[in-house]
Parts: C-alpha cells; sequence; structure tokens
C-alpha cells in the first residue's frame, strides 16, 4: 500500500497544487492511503480535492483510503454531514 500525508492548509489558496500532486499520488499503485493528521484548515475547495480523488479512484478501480483526519478535516466533513461518505474509518479522540 503506498501512503502519502497532506500537511498544512487544504483550502482555496493551496487546492490547486494539493489536486496536481493527489492526482500523481493516484498513479502510485492501486492500493492507496492518504494521511490527513497534518491537515491544520481546511475549506470547502479542500473537500472538493477530497471528493475529487475518491471518485477518480474509483473510476480507476483503485482503492483510496483517507485516514488519520485532524481535527480541522473532521469539522468541514461534520458540517456538511459527510463523515460517513467516504467510507474511512475516522476515530474520535
Amino acid at each position: 500500500m503506498n501512503a502519502h500525508a497532506i500537511s498544512g492548509e487544504l483550502t482555496i489558496y493551496t487546492a490547486a497544487h494539493e489536486k496536481q500532486q493527489l492526482q500523481a499520488f493516484l498513479e502510485s499503485g492501486d492500493e492507496l492511503e492518504l494521511d490527513l493528521s497534518q491537515v491544520s484548515e481546511m475549506d470547502s475547495a479542500g473537500l472538493q480535492v477530497l471528493i475529487l480523488m475518491k471518485q477518480e479512484a474509483a473510476r480507476q478501480h483503485k482503492k483510496l483510503r483517507y485516514s488519520m483526519h485532524s481535527k480541522a478535516v473532521l469539522e468541514v466533513l461534520e458540517m456538511c454531514n459527510l463523515t460517513a461518505a467516504f467510507g474511512d474509518q475516522v476515530i474520535l479522540t
């Protein structure tokens, strides 16, 4: 399983760059894990990138799992009622 981590902001200011990074990561294997523990801030643009990556992985018949959701990520997912929508295990501390 290939792993990658996002650190810092996942916002409108970084979404385009992160999208490019994640698209390259998506090409690195068929079973992938994205560590979200170091995401310090996320907005709707960041959420769109995460949704897009899940959709693209499914389209390519790849498994993409999000793990170690930071507080910032969980807040956005909960606000949008999407915590369970990705199908990833979320551990609340």
